[in-house]
C-alpha cells in the first residue's frame, strides 16, 4: 500500500477544502511496514463468527485496508464454498470442471471463480489464463460451432494421419468405412449420420489423435453424434490411438449417459475393443446442485461434469457477508454494542485453535484471548459456546491446532 503523488492529488481534489495539508502530507508517506496480517490457510474450513483473518498495525492504515481485504475474501470464500457444495454432491469419483468464464462477473470475477473453484474441490478449468496464472489443470472440448462449420467429409484438410510406423492413412475414408459397420450394429441408417459432423470429428482426430473427444448433440445424439464418434474412435483404435471421451450438452443427461454407455459397451464387445466401454462421459448444460441430486437419484454413467453459471454466480447466495471489525486499540479491547445481537462484536485480540478428538476429527474451534495460555492436548478445557454464554462445557481435545498463520509482516509477504 502506498500513495502515489497522482493519487494524493486526486484525493485533494475531491475531499473538502477544509482538509488540512498535513493530512495529505501524511498520506504521501503511507505504507504497510508496520502491518501484520495473519489468517487461516487458504482452502481451510471456517465457521461463522470465528475470525479467519486478523490485521494489526497503525489505526488509519488498517482502516484503509478494510474495503480491499473484504473485496478479496468475500467472493473468494463464497465461490470456494459453492464449489465444495458441488463436490460433496458429486462425490469423490466424478471429475468436476469449472467452465463459467462466459457467465462470470467480468474478467476479474472469472479468474477468481476459476482459482477458488479449484481450491473448493473442482479438478480443472476451461479458463486457460487461470491455468497459466495459478497452475490449475485446464480442460476443454469441441465447440458446437466447430462441428457446424463442416458440411461434408470433402472439407477435411489434411486427410492423412501420420503414423509412427508405416505410411500415413486417409482417416476420412477409414472413418466412413467404420461408420457403416457401426450403423449396422446399432441398426441405424448410415445416411442419418451427419457427414459434416463426421468431417469435424475426423478433422479434430487428425489434429489431436491422442486426445480425440466428441460433442454428440449438435444434431441428433443417437442417430448421428454417437455413431460418428464411434466410427472415428474405432478408426483411431485401428491405428493405435485411444479416444478420451464424449460430451453431452442438452436433454436428459442422466438417461442419455446410460444409453451412450450401452452403445459403447456394445461396440467394445462386438469389435473386440475392451477399453471402449470405459470411455468417459462428460455433461454440461446449466448444471446446478439440483442437477447433481437428480443424477444421484436416477443413477447415471456420467464421469465428468462441467459447471458454469450456477457455480460462478452463486445464485443460491449471491454474496457473502464477511465483516471487518475493530476489537482492540492501544491494548484496550473494543466492543460494538447494537440492538441486533448478531452484529455485536467480540472484544480483544484473539488466537484461534481447532480441537480434534481421538479419531482425528475436528469437533470445536476455540477462541481465546491472545494473552491466555495455549491449550494443550489432553488438557481439560472449560469453554463457553457462542450464543450460550451463560453455560459452560468441559472438553478434552486429543490434538490442538493453532489456525492462524502470519502471511504479511514488516511490509513483506
Amino acid at each position: 500500500l502506498s500513495s502515489a503523488p497522482a493519487a494524493v492529488a486526486y484525493l485533494r481534489s475531491v475531499l473538502p477544502s477544509t482538509t488540512e495539508d498535513a493530512f495529505f502530507d501524511y498520506l504521501a508517506t503511507l505504507d504497510t511496514s508496520e502491518v501484520t496480517v495473519s489468517a487461516v490457510p487458504e482452502g481451510s474450513v471456517v465457521f461463522a463468527r470465528v475470525p479467519f483473518l486478523q490485521v494489526k498495525g497503525p489505526l488509519l492504515v488498517v482502516q484503509l485496508l478494510e474495503t480491499m481485504l473484504l473485496c478479496l475474501v468475500n467472493y473468494a470464500s463464497l465461490v470456494a464454498t459453492n464449489a465444495t457444495r458441488f463436490r460433496l454432491l458429486a462425490g469423490p469419483n466424478v471429475k468436476l470442471m469449472e467452465m463459467g468464464l462466459r457467465r462470470a462477473q467480468g474478467p476479474d470475477g472469472a479468474l477468481s471463480a476459476s482459482k477458488y473453484s479449484y481450491i473448493g474441490g473442482f479438478d480443472c478449468t476451461s479458463n486457460i489464463l487461470a491455468g497459466k496464472l495459478y497452475g490449475i489443470p485446464v480442460r476443454g472440448t469441441i465447440a458446437h460451432s466447430f462441428i457446424m462449420s463442416f458440411t461434408s467429409l470433402e472439407e477435411v484438410q489434411p486427410r492423412l494421419l501420420p503414423l509412427a510406423v508405416g505410411k500415413p492413412v486417409d482417416l476420412p475414408a477409414l472413418a466412413e468405412s467404420w461408420l457403416r459397420r457401426v450403423c449396422e450394429l446399432l441398426q441405424t441408417p448410415p445416411e442419418k449420420a451427419n457427414r459434416g459432423e463426421l468431417g469435424a470429428f475426423v478433422s479434430y482426430a487428425i489434429t489431436f489423435p491422442c486426445d480425440f473427444q466428441g460433442l454428440l448433440d449438435t444434431y441428433c445424439t443417437r442417430r448421428s453424434g454417437l455413431p460418428n464418434f464411434c466410427a472415428v474412435a474405432l478408426a483411431l483404435h485401428q491405428l493405435g490411438y485411444r479416444a478420451i471421451g464424449v460430451r453431452l450438452d442438452s436433454g436428459d443427461l442422466a438417461q442419455q449417459s446410460k444409453e451412450i454407455r450401452r452403445v459403447l459397451r456394445a461396440c467394445g464387445a462386438h469389435f473386440q475393443v475392451p477399453w471402449f466401454e470405459t470411455i468417459p462421459i462428460a455433461v454440461s448444460n446449466d448444471i446446478s446442485e439440483r442437477s447433481l441430486e437428480e443424477f444421484s437419484r436416477e443413477g447415471s454413467e456420467i464421469n465428468m461434469i462441467g459447471v458454469g453459471t450456477n457455480l460462478v454466480t452463486c445464485p443460491l447466495q449471491p454474496s457473502l457477508g464477511c465483516v471487518y471489525k475493530l476489537v482492540e486499540v492501544n491494548g484496550s479491547p473494543c466492543l460494538k454494542l447494537t440492538e441486533d445481537e448478531e452484529k455485536m462484536t467480540i472484544p480483544g485480540t484473539k488466537t484461534i485453535y481447532r480441537l480434534y478428538d481421538a479419531a482425528g476429527h475436528p469437533f470445536m474451534d476455540l477462541m481465546a484471548l491472545e494473552e491466555e495460555p495455549s491449550p494443550s492436548a489432553g488438557q481439560e478445557l472449560v469453554v463457553r459456546v457462542l450464543g450460550q454464554l451463560g453455560e459452560t462445557s468441559k472438553v478434552v481435545p486429543t490434538t490442538v491446532e493453532a489456525l492462524h498463520r502470519i502471511y504479511f509482516r514488516d511490509g513483506q509477504v
